[in-house]
């Protein structure tokens, strides 16, 4: 299970992430609405979700997105950058953790779905599910929440998610976990999304979700 230690601040210019949230753009007309575009999450998805545009996201340019805590509180700004080269990371994150990405209502949901990234809770939405993806950090209040609801685990198709798996299975021990993973020859949701087509990953979803309420 990857841990992160983001710092609290944004380097250099020192906002918080209350203020560099607010510094973000809109996605319409954005090199960031062409990015979600380009990996077959529609706009108004990706708005809903909070998702805004942020040209010099630690001197790149990014889609941002809030981390959310139980109580609704911003807790972190997630960046996923637009293209990285070489050794550059993915992602950048500000914040003092303890929050999620929380999509289509998030811990309101029933069952509860967790997910690695962010593009796989907007995967997710295009198919109508609500979702919370933990992009690698850790929320203290997740075990209680989830505690006697079911809770669908769908983290990546290999190694690295199985992993991620076990860690919470093992951390809501007091939840009815369950394993869904994503359609046949697809690592992840937004890959399924992006190869299959809504249509298919929707079909999937409720495929599993039918079953599982025969099982209950």
């Amino acid at each position: 299970m990857l841990r992160f230690n983001d710092p609290l601040l944004m380097p250099i210019t020192l906002e918080t992430p209350h203020e560099r949230l607010a510094r973000g753009l809109p996605l319409a007309g954005s090199p960031g609405e062409l990015y979600v575009e380009r990996r077959s999450i529609p706009l108004a998805v990706a708005d809903q979700a909070g998702v805004r545009f942020d040209p010099d996201w630690q001197g790149r340019p990014a889609v941002i997105t809030p981390m959310y805590d139980l109580n609704g509180n911003l807790c972190s700004v997630h960046g996923r950058y637009l293209q990285q080269l070489g050794k550059e990371n993915k992602m950048f994150t500000i914040g003092p953790g303890g929050g999620m990405v929380q999509v289509l209502g998030g811990i309101k949901n029933d069952p509860i779905i967790i997910v690695e990234g962010l593009f796989d809770a907007l995967s997710l939405a295009v198919c109508g599910y609500g979702s919370l993806a933990t992009v690698g950090r850790h929320a203290p209040w997740l075990a209680d929440i989830c505690a006697g609801k079911k809770v669908l685990l769908g983290f990546d198709a290999n190694k690295p998610g199985e992993a991620d798996v076990k860690h919470y299975q093992s951390l809501l021990k007091n939840a009815n976990c369950y394993r869904i993973i994503p359609p046949h020859h697809c690592k992840d949701w937004n890959t399924a999304l992006v190869k299959r087509g809504a249509a298919v990953v929707t079909f999937w979803l409720r495929n599993f979700m039918n079953n599982l309420e025969h099982r209950s």
